[in-house]
């Protein structure tokens, strides 16, 4: 069970509810903070001070009073006048990841709701409800409002279309067949439901964690197409490394030893010095991708347990309004990180193509066949999987363009500078996938190449990771089916366990 504080979600908790159901609950310390600032914001509603959202109206209508009476009926029109998503539906580990950030967020006892609210957030996560959340039209300032208020529909019992272990349904009916009531807001929770930046960082924490997984399967790839253009591994060598000594580069170095250990292709051809920059340079390369994917992981970590709605009740400052207006919800600092993620995992995708571009060159892959074609089946060479990795390479380089560079006034010109935190994030997403893919394609190439080898020559070693690698990576005739196999293989952690300690 994991217990939600606020506090001390992580990485590992967040990938379990999302993908594998892992149910999760309030803890007892969370639930008395909840409660505390869900007391002192009743005990403000009927007073003469203004509170942002409580006894206010939001964005540029913030100095128009609502009467408190009016207080609930406030927190459902927020949620019904920002449910404007469009476009496709978010997926549903997305949508299970945002949820759960939505809890986590509350649970902080920051944002003056109910206990029940997270109660039955972390209900709907365990028996299955997931609201149908569109992809697009958040900004990622203030927050993600229009997917939040898609999960606020299903949650108030307000519309909205919500999946049910797979089915779809109506709102209310998901709610009813999985036995979960649906409440009624109260003053605040409209905001405490809407006004977050959960979407961006559920996509970017399930990307972060992909992203890592497919530079670890990266680097097997890049050992085995080494070793089948028989490599030369002193540019590998740790004193190499140490004389500019980037932690990513240090590391991707030492995998790379590792892998390669106990092959008699490398270092094969005695007049050979050195190699072309795809192979010689792949530590340096491939490190930069784990350095920005370091940044990007402390970033998104930071904003797992994090309060982001506004305003922020701080319950423990001297100053007697405790209702602090500022800008926690704006996206940058996850959009800003995403944008720098996409650039180092496309490189990841760039230098694969070029080694793969190696492999199937015969006058550049040290002999290896033409389009790496054995003979057996003629015309089944690897060209057109190569042009395949080219698309995806290409694509990546637009989508790498970054989104919080850009910047569009909304809501009347009151939120004058947004994230687009949202727009990175799902550029991520795509970006890891895309590269997921272009390394299959190595794989299964290399692959292909070292088989050409053994055939070649029965008394050749094969590196550690090589070895143990290939038994891994699906055959079949159809390429698009060994791609796509070889790339779910990849992201099942098929590769994972290869020299872990250098992982």
């Amino acid at each position: 069970m994991i217990l939600l504080d606020g506090r001390s979600l992580s990485f590992a908790d967040l990938v379990a509810v999302a993908r594998a159901r892992a149910p999760a609950a309030l803890a007892a310390s969370a639930r008395v903070e909840v409660q505390r600032s869900r007391d002192w914001v009743v005990s403000v509603l009927h007073g003469d001070r203004p509170i942002y959202g409580v006894n206010t109206g939001f964005g540029s209508l913030a100095r128009v009073r609502i009467d408190p009476a009016d207080s609930a009926t406030l927190s459902l029109n927020l949620v019904r006048s920002h449910a404007a998503g469009v476009g496709a539906p978010s997926p549903e580990e997305t949508v299970r990841a945002m949820m759960l950030l939505r809890a986590n967020a509350l649970a902080r006892g920051a944002s003056g709701c109910r206990v029940e609210l997270v109660d039955t957030l972390l209900a709907m996560l365990e028996r299955g409800v997931v609201p149908r959340v569109p992809s697009q039209g958040s900004c990622g300032s203030s927050g993600d409002l229009a997917p939040l208020s898609h999960l606020g529909l299903v949650l108030f019992g307000q519309g909205g279309r919500a999946w049910l272990d797979g089915e779809e349904l109506d709102g209310p009916e998901a709610m009813a067949r999985a036995g979960i009531p649906t409440l009624l807001p109260q003053a605040k929770e409209g905001l405490a439901v809407t006004n977050g930046a959960q979407l961006t960082t559920a996509i970017a924490a399930l990307a972060v964690w992909d992203a890592e997984v497919v530079l670890r399967a990266a680097e097997v790839a890049a050992a085995m197409s080494i070793e089948a253009l028989r490599g030369v591994t002193r540019a590998f060598h740790p004193a190499v490394h140490a004389l500019r000594p980037h932690p990513g580069a240090v590391r991707s170095a030492a995998r790379l030893r590792a892998l390669l250990a106990g092959s008699t292709l490398t270092d094969s051809i005695p007049e050979k010095i050195q190699d072309a920059y795809s192979l010689r340079c792949t530590p340096v390369v491939l490190g930069a991708a784990r350095d920005v994917l370091t940044y990007g992981r402390a970033a998104v970590e930071v904003e797992l347990n994090s309060v982001t709605d506004n305003p922020v009740m701080l319950l423990d400052e001297p100053d007697e309004n405790h209702a602090y207006s500022a800008g926690l919800f704006h996206g940058e600092p996850v959009g800003v990180a995403c944008d720098a993620m996409k650039v180092g995992v496309a490189e990841i995708a760039s230098l694969s193509e070029r080694r793969l571009f190696r492999l199937t060159t015969r006058r550049l892959s040290a002999r290896l066949p033409p389009a790496l074609d054995s003979g057996e089946h003629a015309g089944l060479g690897l060209l057109f999987p190569h042009t395949t990795a080219a698309a995806l390479v290409s694509e990546n380089k637009a989508l790498a363009w970054p989104a919080s560079v850009d910047s569009i006034p909304t809501c009347e010109d009151q939120e004058d500078h947004v994230a687009m935190s949202t727009t990175a994030a799902w550029r991520l997403r795509e970006v890891v996938e895309n590269t997921r893919r272009v390394v299959a394609i190595e794989l299964v190439s290399a692959a292909e190449a070292l088989r050409f080898r053994l055939r070649e020559d029965p008394g050749v070693r094969l590196g550690a990771g090589a070895a143990a690698a290939l038994a891994r990576i699906p055959g079949g005739e159809v390429f698009t089916d060994r791609i796509e196999a070889t790339a779910l293989m990849v992201a099942e952690g098929g590769l994972e366990d290869l020299c872990p300690s250098s992982s």
